[in-house]
């Protein structure tokens, strides 16, 4: 097991949304995998578009954004709630894995997105 996984296990290893994770993607194949990270990519490809032409927050191409982002969360790994997706907001602002993750792509997109998920 990787550092991460173990880190993954000891935060939400008793939750459901992590049993209901590994049960989807223990029958993944490679080729799903990487269906998962396209849909991925998609929606923060949304937030980049949206940030990137400074439209509010709560802008129609935003909110499509955060719904894409729900979407595939859901679709590959476990029903995530708006309050389930608020929660992955506050992740991407504090813990400096995912905020790089984000502001790499862009400075600041980590903060939007946050932002935009909260506003939902």
């Amino acid at each position: 097991m990787s550092l991460y996984e173990e880190e993954v296990q000891a935060r939400w290893g008793n939750t459901d949304a992590y049993r209901q994770s590994k049960s989807k993607t223990s029958k993944y194949s490679k080729a799903d995998f990487e269906a998962a990270k396209v849909d991925q990519e998609a929606a923060t490809e949304l937030f980049v578009y949206a940030f990137g032409n400074s439209l509010p927050i709560d802008s129609p191409k935003t909110k499509e954004a955060v719904i894409a982002h729900r979407a595939a969360i859901t679709k590959w790994f476990y029903d995530c709630s708006i309050e389930m997706q608020k929660n992955l907001a506050v992740m991407y602002v504090e813990d400096p894995r995912f905020k790089e993750y984000y502001d790499g792509r862009v400075k600041g997109l980590a903060q939007y997105v946050h932002d935009a998920i909260w506003a939902q």
